[in-house]
């Protein structure tokens, strides 16, 4: 799959988790944590630049953590991020 659209399909999943978790709607964060880690998954990581790879090496760890305020807004940083770093790849 592109890794463009991989990459910008894993921010918004990642910003609707955070944004889940914000509004306490942890069945919402949930389901699109597993679609992250589906989307994780599909990207090559060797086709995106280091930091991104640590990124996405770190998310699984994140996603699972039980803090959900640090979560909810670590997932916010990571979506701005991968949102950026698909902005670059096109």
């Amino acid at each position: 799959m592109n890794t463009f659209i991989s990459l910008s399909s894993l921010a918004m999943d990642l910003d609707r988790v955070s944004i889940g978790l914000y509004r306490k709607s942890y069945k919402m964060a949930d389901r699109f944590a597993e679609e992250a880690l589906l989307r994780e998954k599909e990207i090559d990581k060797t086709k995106v630049k280091p930091y991104i790879a640590t990124l996405l090496g770190n998310l699984e760890k994140l996603l699972r953590s039980t803090d959900n305020l640090r979560k909810a807004e670590d997932l916010l940083m990571y979506s701005i991020l991968f949102q950026n770093a698909a902005i670059k790849i096109k």
